[in-house]
């Protein structure tokens, strides 16, 4: 008897304990919620003066976008009847100022704004606080040590093996250049600029276009950085997945941090390689005698005024990040320039009669061949500019900021910068839709705002490896219009689709054969 009433009495207290903590959970919503409110409404107020399109209450803009394939078109659509910016919101409470012209966009990106702590932070467990994310002093010190990583006499060396890397991949593609079905090449081209990046930054020949990755293209790093891309995207459209311990604990969170774990194990394994090597090296000129200097090698040696150099963990968010940005948003360039000359045979022959005059017999470029080639070049340029790597941008104010035409945003406010609706926008551009390289003619250029094409983004954040992308870019579009005629396949449209890079729902198809054959 006594035993019952003793389980009675802990009943009844657990039962009021349960009672309690929903209590208060209920109460903590409701003031969450309440604050969200009033946050809205501080938003609504502060955007007044920028219209947008009619937005869901609940739901804002997000069930707009279909993930079809048009979503780029709409924003471009939207700004033909809301000039140079508009509101929009994600959800009830998330609202972002979306810039889509250059006058706009030059007050934005003249400013060493941090991205903002919305999209980004969703980053964070998978790329670090490195370049991308990092803001204030932690981001200026880190841009000071890593930019004798791109300096001319490291980047020279690369071309070779850059050439090397697009080699084994146009080796590769004989079997598709006999048959007369299109295949997919975003794939191919991934692996491709993952081996050039291993080669290039972290010296390490991975052979991964040919062992592990293959034909198929099924690298693991690569697929966990498809995988990422994809869930970074599910979470910003999804509400509720804001919240970091819902997130987490959803299906969704649980493949976000098994991917993340197969991305940091890859750049782990390459970080303790090169400390092993160095181990009795810490001089960058003794390292030098010996090999050309890589990203890596500067990145383990970087020492600023006080003689303090990056902490591991800062280290590791460096590698992470130029490993994602150097492969995979240089992958989304030439893929979308090979599909580009693949629709426009005209341009692809003048290019391709420049190459094989620059090359004089080779197969290969060369550091010299670069600036040999101002058409090709003219060409990958135009199809930055229709099909932008990163296709937008985003940050989050520290102070107000007035533009041009005296309209002025709060501090607090997100910022979101539509590279893809710059760079189609009408007012901007003659025929924005057409595929016409001329427009980068010097002359044509002059005439233009520098803020009218800004694929590497512009100012003091701009991006760091864009030399890098530009070079290697040159290298794989040169050597492929060398070697094949490419040709589209007018059954399998590419379907645009923006997640942390330009990429299509249905992949990129071409047809290729020889160029002798021709």
């Amino acid at each position: 008897m006594e035993l019952f009433e003793t389980l009675k009495k802990v009943t009844l207290d657990s039962y009021r304990i349960h009672h309690l903590v929903a209590i208060f959970s209920l109460v903590y919503v409701i003031l969450k919620i309440s604050k969200l409110i009033v946050k809205r409404n501080e938003w609504i107020r502060a955007l007044e003066t920028f219209p947008g399109p009619p937005k869901h209450w609940l739901f804002g803009h997000v069930r707009e976008f279909k993930q079809d394939g048009n979503d780029m078109y709409k924003v471009v659509k939207w700004g033909e009847s809301y000039p140079l910016a508009f509101q929009m919101w994600f959800g009830p409470f998330v609202s972002i100022l979306n810039i889509h012209h250059p006058d706009y966009v030059k007050t934005i990106l003249a400013s060493t704004e941090p991205k903002d702590d919305l999209s980004y932070r969703f980053l964070i467990p998978w790329i670090g606080d490195g370049l991308l994310v990092s803001g204030g002093q932690k981001w200026f010190r880190h841009r000071r040590l890593l930019t004798p990583g791109f300096h001319y006499d490291v980047l020279k060396p690369y071309v070779k093996m850059m050439a090397d890397s697009a080699k084994t991949m146009l080796d590769k593609w004989e079997t598709h250049s006999k048959s007369d079905e299109s295949f997919e090449l975003f794939e191919h081209v991934s692996l491709m600029t993952l081996d050039s990046i291993m080669k290039c930054a972290f010296s390490s020949n991975t052979n991964c276009q040919t062992v592990g990755g293959g034909e198929s293209g099924t690298n693991s790093y690569i697929k966990a950085v498809y995988e990422l891309s994809d869930l970074v995207n599910v979470r910003f459209r999804t509400f509720p997945y804001h919240s970091e311990w819902i997130f987490q604990l959803s299906p969704h969170g649980y493949k976000y941090r098994k991917a993340c774990n197969v991305a940091h194990s890859h750049t782990e394994e390459i970080i303790r390689n090169r400390k092993e090597a160095l181990k009795d090296e810490k001089e960058l000129g003794r390292i030098q005698a010996k090999r050309n200097l890589d990203f890596l090698d500067i990145l383990l040696c970087a020492r600023d005024e006080d003689q303090q150099g990056l902490s591991d963990e800062a280290i590791r968010a460096e590698v992470d990040t130029f490993m994602f940005e150097g492969h995979d948003t240089t992958a989304s360039g030439i893929s979308w320039t090979l599909y580009s000359l693949a629709c426009n045979p005209e341009h692809q022959q003048i290019c391709r009669d420049e190459v094989i005059s620059a090359l004089e017999g080779r197969d290969t470029m060369e550091w010299e061949d670069l600036s040999k080639i101002p058409y090709t070049t003219m060409c990958i340029k135009e199809s930055l500019r229709l099909y932008p790597p990163v296709p937008g941008m985003s940050r989050k104010l520290t102070k107000p900021m007035t533009f041009f035409d005296g309209r002025t945003v709060p501090k607090g406010c997100l910022v979101g910068t539509s590279i893809f609706g710059i760079h189609r926008n009408a007012t901007v551009w003659e025929n924005p839709n057409a595929f016409d390289p001329l427009r980068f003619l010097p002359k044509n250029s002059a005439k233009r705002s520098p803020h009218a094409f800004v694929p590497f983004s512009a100012g003091p954040r701009n991006c760091i490896g864009q030399n890098f992308a530009m070079n290697e870019m040159k290298v794989v579009v040169a050597q492929t219009l060398k070697r094949y005629q490419l040709t589209e396949d007018p059954t399998k449209k590419p379907k645009m689709i923006p997640r942390l890079v330009l990429r299509s729902l249905n992949g990129i198809h071409v047809k290729i054969k020889p160029v002798d054959l021709y």
